[in-house]
């Protein structure tokens, strides 16, 4: 099945779970964030929310960083 992640064509199996996914990218779910179609996956959705064929999905990776004060 074909979604659009980051603006990107991938391909992803039927059925594929925001948690599926995330854990196919191989991200640490503590440091991400999710949009499909534009409208934020809470956390706790993912195992449940179920992607659809030219579902739009944002993932965001949170890195740390800065400056030792």
């Amino acid at each position: 099945m074909l979604i659009v992640l980051n603006g990107e064509n991938t391909t992803v199996a039927e059925n594929c779970t925001v948690q599926a996914l995330i854990e196919q990218l191989g991200l640490n779910k503590v440091r991400v964030a999710v949009e499909v179609n534009r409208q934020i996956v809470a956390r706790g959705r993912w195992t449940e929310h179920v992607l659809k064929s030219n579902d739009q999905v944002e993932v965001v990776h949170f890195v740390g960083g800065g400056e030792e004060f």
